[in-house]
């Protein structure tokens, strides 16, 4: 799915400008735990996550996580904006909480990051 579609089921607002909206997004993620994003996400993958710090984007950066989504309304600060940039990796915050994204995404047809591997 299109980042760009993403950006539109979520009614999500784009903070990192510079970006490619036509970027494929494979499959959906969502956790709080760092650590699980780690074991868990796949490269080309969305994280759905309330961790706004600069923790989210470094975890996004080695799990070659495609994007990353502030759900329930949350905006990193600008430094953490800053790095995202610098490592182009789009951030996008929704009012949505983590459980309203990922049902919306689910139902449009977003696939879940499967727990094993493929």
């Amino acid at each position: 799915m299109k980042l760009e579609k993403i950006i539109e089921i979520v009614k999500g607002t784009v903070l990192t400008p510079k970006i490619d909206l036509e970027r494929d997004i494979k499959f959906c993620g969502a956790t709080d735990l760092m650590s699980d994003a780690l074991a868990y996400m796949l490269p080309g993958s969305v994280l759905l996550t309330g961790l706004k710090n600069v923790q989210a984007v470094r975890t996004a950066e080695m799990a070659y996580v495609a994007a990353i989504i502030f759900v329930r309304g949350k905006v990193p600060d600008p430094e953490t904006v800053q790095l995202a940039e610098q490592l182009g990796i789009p951030l996008i915050t929704t009012n949505f909480g983590m459980f309203e994204s990922c049902g919306l995404l689910y139902k449009a047809g977003m696939p879940a990051v499967p727990l094993t591997p493929l």
